[in-house]
C-alpha cells in the first residue's frame, strides 16, 4: 500500500505545507509499513523533499501545466498513483488543494477525508480524526474504499525532517486538451511579503484600528516578530486593506502556532476562521467583546498604547538575546 504525496510549489519552490505534507507521508508510510513516493510538478529542486523522509520522487516537467490546473493536475496525480500502484494519496488542505482533491478522488473513485489533524488511528480499518464544525469539534471517520485521498489540515502535523537519500525519477505525463480547457489568464500576486498560508505567527487588526492610516503600527509589530499581516472582513470591504489579507470563514483560514488580533471583536464567522490557530491572544478595549471568549491570553485596553509598547519590548528583548 504505497503512500504518493502531492507538493505543491510556489515559482518552483515547495510550501511550508508542502514540507508537512510529505513529513506526514513518511510518517503514515513508516505507520502501514511501506515506502513514500513524492509527487512534484515543475519543481526547483525536488532533492529538497529527501530532507523530510521521502523515499522516491516522480518529476514532472511540463511548460503545459505551469499554472496550477486542478483537472490536469488530478489526472496527472492518478496517472503517478496508477503508476506507483498507491492507494494512500496525501494532499494540503490550501485552497488549490482542497479544489484538487474531489477531482482526484473522482477520477480515483476514492473516499476522500478533508482536515486530517492526525495519523490514522486505526489502519484497518482505516479511520482518521478530522475537525469539524470550524474546528470546534471531531470527528473519526473511516475510509472504506480501496483507494484514499487526504486532506490534512495546516500547521497539525508539523515539520519532521529526517535525511533520505531520495531516488529521483523524471515522470512524463500525457495530458489532453480537455484536461486543460481551464485558463489561467492572469494572477494578481502580492510580493516579497510572508504570506498568511506559511506564517508561523499572523497579526491581525480590525476596526478598532479606526483608519487605514493606523495600519503602520500592525506592520511593524509583524515585523518584528517575523509574522504575516491580516485583517477582518469589515476592514477589507472599508477598502482599508486588500482582500487577500482578509481571513475568516468567509475569507482565508489561519491555523497558525500564533495568532493576534488586535481591534477585532470577535464576529462568529471571523472565530470559525481563525478558531484553528494554537494560540491565540486579543487585544481590545472592550472586555465584553466575543473573541476573549476564545482567547488563549487577552488584554483589555488602547491597542494605541498596548501595541506600541509591545513592539518597543520585543525590540529590547530582541537586542538583549542577538
Amino acid at each position: 500500500m504505497m503512500v504518493l504525496v502531492y507538493t505543491e510549489t510556489d515559482n518552483g519552490k515547495f510550501k511550508k505545507a508542502s514540507l508537512e505534507v510529505a513529513s506526514y507521508a513518511k510518517a503514515l508510510a513508516e505507520q502501514l509499513g511501506t515506502k513514500a513516493t513524492a509527487m512534484t510538478i515543475n519543481a526547483e529542486n525536488p532533492a529538497e523533499l529527501g530532507n523530510y523522509g521521502i523515499d522516491s520522487i516522480l518529476a514532472v516537467s511540463n511548460e503545459q501545466i505551469t499554472q496550477f490546473n486542478a483537472k490536469a493536475y488530478a489526472e496527472i496525480i492518478k496517472q503517478a498513483a496508477k503508476q506507483t500502484d498507491a492507494h494512500i494519496i496525501v494532499v494540503s488542505s490550501s485552497a488549490n488543494a482542497k479544489y484538487l482533491a474531489p477531482l482526484l478522488a473522482v477520477n480515483l473513485e476514492a473516499g476522500y477525508a478533508s482536515n486530517v489533524i492526525a495519523l490514522p488511528t486505526s489502519t484497518n480499518p482505516f479511520v482518521v480524526k478530522r475537525t469539524a464544525f470550524s474546528n470546534k469539534a471531531f470527528n473519526y471517520t473511516e475510509i472504506n474504499t480501496p483507494v484514499k485521498v487526504i486532506g490534512l489540515s495546516g500547521n497539525s502535523f508539523g515539520l519532521k525532517e529526517l535525511k533520505t537519500e531520495a531516488t529521483i525519477t523524471s515522470f512524463s505525463v500525457e495530458i489532453s486538451e480537455a484536461d486543460l480547457s481551464i485558463k489561467v489568464t492572469n494572477i494578481d500576486k502580492v510580493s516579497g511579503k510572508l504570506t498568511i498560508a506559511d506564517a508561523d505567527i499572523v497579526v491581525s487588526g480590525g476596526r478598532g484600528l479606526k483608519g487605514p492610516e493606523n495600519w503602520g503600527m500592525i506592520e511593524e509589530l509583524a515585523e518584528v516578530l517575523g509574522a504575516a499581516t491580516a485583517c477582518s472582513k469589515p476592514v477589507s470591504d472599508l477598502g482599508w486593506r486588500p482582500h487577500s489579507e482578509h481571513v475568516g470563514q468567509t475569507g482565508k483560514p489561519v491555523a497558525t502556532n500564533l495568532y493576534i488580533a488586535i481591534g477585532i471583536s470577535g464576529a462568529i464567522q471571523h472565530l470559525a476562521g481563525v478558531n484553528a490557530s494554537k494560540v491565540k491572544v486579543v487585544i481590545n478595549s472592550d472586555p465584553e467583546a466575543p473573541f476573549f471568549k476564545a482567547a488563549d491570553y487577552g488584554v483589555v485596553g488602547d491597542a494605541f498604547t498596548i501595541v506600541p509598547e509591545l513592539i518597543q519590548k520585543l525590540k529590547e528583548f530582541k537586542a538583549s538575546n542577538a
